[in-house]
């Protein structure tokens, strides 16, 4: 029979593969119950710890669920059975299963969140839209940060490129029963572009700052999106009379692709779940078995475009 890591040396892996450093300040991703003494011998993967998923990876015989979204976003005072958390508390040790959280921390890694989303968009010459310093990870060529920044190899038609990003994000992400919003003139060619994963909105300025066609990223609001494409709109009439405002040239851009959030964050597990195992069996020289479960988490169970006929 062999031996199987234990949590400790699976954590280890994990966070070397995804260092808590690189975690946004008010997140606290890594370990979230667990025995560290637990042997490893199935890993699942999903999108949100949710109730169901849980049941599923309980069900499956999941010794580590390894989750995007945390299970906790702010400091609490109980775990006991007033609340659903609790309960996922409860029932993860009562059935041997620990909780791993990769959020911003994996947002941010090499082949993590924003990589993937940007490779499957097709994206090349690809660098962080947020930058952070790691000799380690730039002496290996591999350049890590928040979001990713690149070009298509060649030009396409905004609506061509936002099918893509419909397709891909559905096909290799999870599918959910919302489809993508875009803002732009859709035959406008696009190529380059920003992605972020997840809530983007705060970064507008970082992005209009990298002078890209297009951004790609998920929960936009109302009111900053219209002050973006106000701002947008501004200064291209001030370019067009010669006076120059702001970055880039005199359109208005950058244009907007939002899409489902765990949908396009989902696609990060394309990578992990090669990337964890292999890295394990490097380590550890033993390989756990693991599963991504594809279960929809998205909220969402409709999403109506027209009146009905």
């Amino acid at each position: 029979m062999k031996r199987m890591p234990n949590l400790k040396q699976v954590i280890d892996v994990l966070e070397t593969l995804y260092p808590l450093r690189y975690a946004e300040s008010w997140d606290e991703p890594g370990l979230i119950v667990g025995d560290l003494s637990q042997s490893i011998g199935k890993i699942v993967f999903a999108a949100d710890p949710t109730s169901a998923i849980v049941d599923q990876a309980i069900e499956a015989g999941a010794d580590l669920l390894i989750t995007h979204h945390p299970l906790y976003f702010r400091a609490v005072h109980e775990t006991g059975g007033l609340g659903f958390r609790g309960d996922i508390v409860r029932r993860l040790y009562q059935y041997g299963c620990a909780l791993w959280v990769g959020h911003t921390n994996a947002d941010s890694a090499w082949r993590g969140v924003g990589q993937a989303a940007a490779d499957h968009f097709g994206l090349i010459d690809q660098k962080p839209l947020v930058p952070i310093a790691d000799p380690d990870a730039e002496c290996a060529g591999h350049p890590v940060g928040l979001g990713r920044v690149g070009r298509l190899p060649e030009p396409i038609a905004l609506g061509d490129f936002a099918q893509r990003v419909f397709d891909e994000v559905n096909d290799h992400g999870m599918a959910t029963a919302l489809g993508v919003q875009v803002c732009g003139d859709l035959d406008s060619p696009v190529e380059t572009v920003a992605v972020l994963p997840g809530s983007g909105d705060s970064l507008f300025n970082e992005v209009r700052a990298a002078g890209v066609d297009v951004y790609v990223t998920s929960d936009l609001r109302h009111h900053p999106v219209t002050d973006a494409i106000e701002q947008a709109r501004y200064e291209a009439r001030m370019r067009a009379a010669g006076i120059a405002l702001g970055q880039g040239d005199a359109r208005t851009r950058p244009y907007l692709i939002n899409t489902p959030h765990a949908a396009i964050e989902s696609m990060w597990f394309n990578y992990a779940v090669e990337d964890v195992p292999a890295a394990i069996e490097t380590a550890t020289g033993e390989r756990p078995d693991v599963t991504w479960l594809h279960t929809t988490t998205d909220p969402w169970t409709l999403s109506i475009t027209s009146h009905k006929q």
